[in-house]
């Protein structure tokens, strides 16, 4: 899906008009996901040239709102983007050097985790972390304690 072509389409379904930054920035976030708002920023500018940072923000915005993207802030983090969209997935973060992956869902359908209460709401998403070691940092951890 990384072409020009598709990241129209989908803007066009999004009733979204179809604008350089959001194309760029779609592709962006599409090849290099859970990046950050400046990672996305240097990416652009790399495709466009000058951008200022408002303007990724205001697209990032629109782009999320129109569920075209993904927004999660995983604890101590600056907010991620992904176009991974509307499967209800999770994520496991490394606590070491911040690295996240996604990760299916738990069990069963969406929200795939059923609540104790639902205090009357209508769930349709459960927003899971887990939080551990990489692999590349679990290996460092190992050395070192070898050492």
């Amino acid at each position: 899906m990384s072409n020009t072509a598709e990241f129209e389409r989908l803007l066009r379904g999004a009733s979204l008009r179809v604008t350089a930054p959001r194309v760029a920035v779609l592709a962006a976030v599409h090849d290099h996901p859970h990046s950050d708002t400046d990672s996305i920023l240097g990416m652009v500018r790399q495709t466009l040239g000058a951008v200022s940072h408002q303007a990724v923000y205001d697209v990032l915005r629109a782009l999320t709102s129109a569920g075209l993207l993904r927004r999660i802030q995983p604890m101590g983090s600056v907010a991620r983007y992904e176009t991974r969209v509307g499967d209800n997935h999770h994520h496991v973060v490394c606590r070491s050097c911040g690295v996240i992956a996604d990760v299916e869902c738990a069990v069963g359908e969406a929200p795939c985790l059923t609540a104790s209460d639902d205090n009357g709401f209508l769930l349709d998403e459960a927003e899971v972390i887990y939080w551990g070691l990489c692999p590349t940092c679990t290996t460092a951890e190992q050395s070192r304690s070898h050492a």
